[in-house]
C-alpha cells in the first residue's frame, strides 16, 4: 500500500515538474533544457560572484549601500567587511538615488506593473501571480513608500546591466541570502 502511494505521488510529482518545465521555457547556459534549481536559482551561477569584501565606509552593520555605478550591493556586516552582490539597475532616465528603508518583504512576491509601466507596455499583463516565471523572484525588499524594490529575478542574464525602471536587480539565489540577513526597517542608502 505504501509503496503504491508513493509510486502515485512521484509520478504526480513528475508530471507537474514536467508540465512546468514546459511552461517555463528557460535554457541552461550550455544550450540545453534548464534543470529545476537553474530556473529557481537562475542558472549555475552568479554572473557577478557573491563575496565577502573589506568595507571601509562609515555605515553600520545591517545597512544595504548600492552603487549604481559599480552595479554593486553591499551588506555591511561590521569590523571592516561586507558581502557584495552584482545587481541590475536603472537604466537610462530611471536611475535614482537617495536613503529608504525596508518597509516589507515578501517571499515570491505577485506583480502588478505600475500605471506608468503600463502605459510604456500595453502588452504587459496587468497582474501575475508569484512563481518562476514573474519579473519579481524569489524574494522582494520593499523600499518605503516608493515603487521601488530590491528583488530577484526571472532574467539572470540581466545582472550587472542598466535594464530596470529602477529596481534593483539580483539572482534569485542572491536575493534570497539578502532576504534572509535583511529585517524591515534596515537602511538603503543608493548612490549614484
Amino acid at each position: 500500500m505504501i509503496r503504491s502511494v508513493f509510486t502515485v505521488v512521484a509520478f504526480a510529482c513528475s508530471m507537474a515538474f514536467t508540465g512546468s518545465a514546459q511552461a517555463q521555457p528557460v535554457t541552461s547556459p550550455g544550450g540545453g533544457p534548464a534543470s529545476f534549481f537553474e530556473r529557481l536559482f537562475g542558472g549555475p551561477s552568479s554572473p557577478t560572484v557573491r563575496r565577502l569584501v573589506s568595507w571601509s565606509g562609515n555605515h553600520r552593520p545591517g545597512t544595504i549601500v548600492i552603487s549604481t555605478s559599480q552595479r554593486r550591493l553591499y551588506f555591511v556586516l561590521g569590523q571592516g567587511q561586507a558581502i557584495q552582490y552584482g545587481i541590475g539597475v536603472g537604466r537610462p532616465g530611471f536611475a535614482w538615488a537617495g536613503t529608504k528603508t525596508v518597509s516589507m518583504k515578501r517571499e515570491w512576491p505577485a506583480w502588478s506593473p505600475p500605471a506608468a509601466m503600463l502605459r510604456r507596455r500595453p502588452d504587459l499583463a496587468r497582474y501575475m501571480a508569484g512563481g518562476l516565471g514573474n519579473p519579481l523572484g524569489a524574494r522582494a525588499l520593499y523600499l518605503g513608500s516608493s515603487l521601488y524594490r530590491i528583488h530577484g529575478s526571472n532574467e539572470p542574464e540581466t545582472i550587472g546591466y542598466a535594464v530596470s525602471s529602477g529596481c534593483i536587480r539580483m539572482t534569485n539565489a542572491d536575493v534570497v541570502d539578502l532576504y534572509n540577513r535583511t529585517r524591515i526597517g534596515t537602511r538603503v542608502v543608493v548612490l549614484r
